[in-house]
């Protein structure tokens, strides 16, 4: 090892045994937990390097002797690999469960808990955050959801049209 970074890691020790010193448990199990994560993110950055370097040379090597491989061509895209708009109820549903989800946890703030209007005005805000997330993540559902019946229906009635004509 070469002196400076011998003198780094003494530099490093010093400063950890200071904040262990003056943390005392927390600062011990801090310590652990670093020292376990740079451990892990060192041993993950080997691992995964000798195994890029193995890939590469078998890939090589199977090249060297078949030739380079053909491409298989590219499937068409179902439909539901295609990427759209949700349309506009997403939208309007986020915002009708942040006013309804912002309303109700400012009420239950103030009424059934009995804290201070700034109180009741930040947990309404965070109740509001909420609301727009369920409203969100309920619209976007119906919305995949009546996207996936629509394109299956039309994917029977073309199916059973062909097996006819």
């Amino acid at each position: 090892m070469r002196p400076v970074t011998f003198s780094w890691l003494a530099v490093l020790l010093g400063v950890a045994c200071a904040a262990i010193g003056w943390l005392g448990l927390a600062g011990w199990l801090a310590a652990v937990v670093l020292i376990g994560c740079v451990a892990v993110h060192v041993a993950g950055n080997a691992l995964g390097t000798r195994l890029r370097d193995e890939t590469d040379s078998e890939l090589s090597r199977i090249v060297r002797r078949t030739g380079p491989l053909p491409m298989p061509p590219a499937a068409p895209p179902v439909p539901l690999q295609r990427r759209g708009s949700l349309g506009g109820l997403v939208p309007v549903s986020a915002a009708i469960g942040g006013v309804i989800g912002g309303a109700s946890g400012a009420a239950a703030l103030a009424c059934l808990v009995g804290s201070s209007p700034a109180g009741a005005l930040l947990g309404g805000a965070s109740s509001a955050v909420i609301g727009s997330l369920l409203g969100f993540l309920a619209a976007s559902f119906v919305e995949i959801v009546r996207t996936s019946v629509r394109e299956a229906i039309a994917a029977e009635v073309g199916a059973a049209a062909d097996t006819r004509g």
